[in-house]
């Protein structure tokens, strides 16, 4: 009897198995435009596309994703930790934009994140990125996000926000050199590389079908220290610094 059993165990184990890799993947895809800081330190906006791409199986919830996070792709991803390479975007600034300072070309940003996801409802993450072109230098932020929601019927989220700079990074848009403060009259001032902004972000998403919902963000962050106190942000720019977004998602797959 014992036997029998095993050997029935045995044949349907795969099919067992092959059942659960078959299940349906969906895949739910948002856009929609945010507004943004046209430059950092800037009290200008600029409008610029939101796109997000999730997938997920089954019935499974989406993993939560942060409005402000990078773009990103996990290499090590488990039910409480995902690692990988994160790619941002920094926007130009014109040199009238800032009174006549430098300009500060568009640049692509490189570098890497981790998130780590505590029951279920709390997340912490880090990232930090280098600019491979325009302004040359890095950036990083440590975040926490308080997490609500009923699967993927609705979601709600919130949490602060904690970014730094390098030096060079300070210098970049907050700096003035003598050069630029004969030719502008704008006082020089070279600020060090060390805590420039903290904020908060919040997050909700809806489903209005099987199929389509609705999202909206919204984020504020306080431009700190030698940022805050540089002349470039007193004259051309805030210490307030807001941004925000609203999509339309759209999900497909087998079974809906």
């Amino acid at each position: 009897m014992i036997r029998t059993v095993l050997l029935a165990a045995a044949f349907c184990a795969p099919a067992i198995a092959h059942a659960q890799e078959e299940a349906p993947r969906r895949t739910r895809v948002t856009i929609g435009p945010q507004v943004q800081p046209r430059f950092p330190g800037a009290d200008s906006y600029s409008v610029r596309p939101y796109f997000d791409l999730a997938r997920t199986r089954g019935d499974d919830p989406y993993r939560f994703e942060a409005p402000d996070e990078s773009t990103s792709i996990a290499l090590i991803s488990t039910d409480t930790l995902t690692i990988g390479p994160a790619l941002g975007f920094e926007g130009r600034r014109r040199s009238r934009d800032a009174g006549g300072l430098d300009r500060v070309g568009f640049t692509v940003e490189l570098g890497g994140f981790a998130r780590w996801t505590v029951a279920e409802q709390f997340r912490l993450s880090v990232e930090a990125r280098h600019g491979v072109n325009g302004h040359g230098a890095t950036i990083g932020m440590v975040g926490a996000d308080y997490i609500a929601r009923d699967g993927n019927r609705w979601l709600f989220s919130v949490g602060p926000r904690l970014t730094v700079g390098s030096g060079k990074y300070h210098r970049t848009y907050f700096g003035v050199n003598a050069r630029e403060a004969a030719a502008t009259g704008v006082p020089a001032y070279r600020p060090d590389g060390a805590f420039l902004m903290a904020g908060a972000t919040g997050s909700a998403s809806r489903q209005l079908s099987a199929r389509w919902g609705v999202f909206g963000f919204a984020k504020y962050d306080r431009l700190l220290g030698d940022a805050a106190d540089s002349p470039v942000v007193d004259r051309f720019g805030s210490r307030s610094q807001w941004s925000g977004g609203v999509g339309l998602s759209y999900t497909f797959g087998r079974g809906l």
